[in-house]
C-alpha cells in the first residue's frame, strides 16, 4: 500500500512536468519508480501507460496542428529500435540498467542545462533517423524517449502550439507501440494494471496543476528546476544501485 501511495505522488509530479514543459514524464517518474515496482521492466511499462494517458489529453487538444510528413519517419525508426531494446530488456540485469540509467539522467540534465539553447538540429531524413534511433533506445531501455524527440520537434516546428501538437502526438503513438511490445513480452502484469488504474486520478490532478503552472511560471525559469532534479536523481540512483 505504501508503494502505491508513493507511485501516486510520483505520477502527480510527472504529469505536472509533462503538461508544463511538453515532456519529462518518464525522466521524472523513472528516477524512483524502479525501486517501487517488482521489476525494472514493470516500472517502464507502468511509466509508459501513464505517460500515454497524460499525452492523449494534450494531443487531442492540438490535433489539428499535426504535420504527419514530419512525424512518420521518426516514428518508423523509433518503432524498430525500441522493439529491439524492449526484447533485450528481458535479458538484461536490473542492477546494470539502473547504473546506466543514472548516467543517462545526469547526461540529460547537463545537456539541457547548458547546451539546449546553443545547438540546433536539422529536419532532414538523417536527423529524423538519428532522433528516432536515440529515442527508441532510451524508450525501450529506460522508459524515457522524450529528450531526442523534443530536440527534433523544437527544431522543426515554428511555434510552441505546433511543437506541443507534434510532441504529444508522438508520445501517444510511441507509448502505445511500446506498451504493445511490453505486453507481448509479459511485462503488463496484474501489478502494473492495478497501479495504473489507481494512478489515473494522479494523472488528472498533475495535468491540471501543470496547466495552471504553465500560465504563471516564467518559461525560462521552470525548466532549470526540472533539469536540476533530473541530475540529482541520476546521482541518487548511482549511489543506491
Amino acid at each position: 500500500m505504501e508503494n502505491i501511495v508513493l507511485i501516486f505522488l510520483l505520477t502527480i509530479g510527472a504529469s505536472f512536468v509533462q503538461r508544463t514543459t511538453g515532456f519529462g514524464f518518464g525522466i521524472f517518474i523513472m528516477s524512483a519508480l524502479p525501486f517501487l515496482m517488482p521489476s525494472y521492466a514493470e516500472a517502464t511499462t507502468l511509466s509508459g501507460l501513464l505517460a500515454l494517458t497524460t499525452s492523449t489529453i494534450a494531443a487531442w487538444k492540438y490535433r489539428k496542428l499535426v504535420t504527419w510528413k514530419r512525424l512518420v519517419p521518426i516514428l518508423s525508426v523509433f518503432f524498430l529500435v525500441s522493439t529491439i531494446a524492449i526484447c533485450l530488456l528481458a535479458k538484461t540485469d536490473d542492477h546494470t540498467l539502473r547504473i546506466i540509467l543514472g548516467f543517462v539522467l545526469i547526461s540529460v540534465s547537463l545537456y539541457f542545462s547548458f547546451f539546449s539553447r546553443r545547438i540546433r538540429f536539422g529536419t532532414s531524413l538523417p536527423y529524423q533517423m538519428g532522433a528516432g534511433t536515440a529515442s527508441g533506445l532510451m524508450g525501450g531501455f529506460f522508459g524515457m524517449h522524450g529528450p531526442p524527440a523534443v530536440l527534433y520537434f523544437i527544431s522543426s516546428e515554428s511555434d510552441k502550439e505546433r511543437y506541443m501538437a507534434m510532441v504529444q502526438t508522438y508520445f501517444v503513438i510511441t507509448n502505445a507501440m511500446m506498451t504493445i511490445v511490453r505486453a507481448s513480452n509479459g511485462f503488463l502484469t496484474k501489478t502494473v494494471c492495478i497501479d495504473y488504474v489507481f494512478c489515473l486520478g494522479a494523472v488528472a490532478l498533475g495535468g491540471a496543476l501543470g496547466t495552471w503552472a504553465f500560465n504563471r511560471i516564467p518559461s525560462k525559469t521552470f525548466p532549470y528546476v526540472v533539469y536540476a532534479y533530473i541530475g540529482i536523481s541520476g546521482i541518487i540512483i548511482l549511489l543506491t544501485a
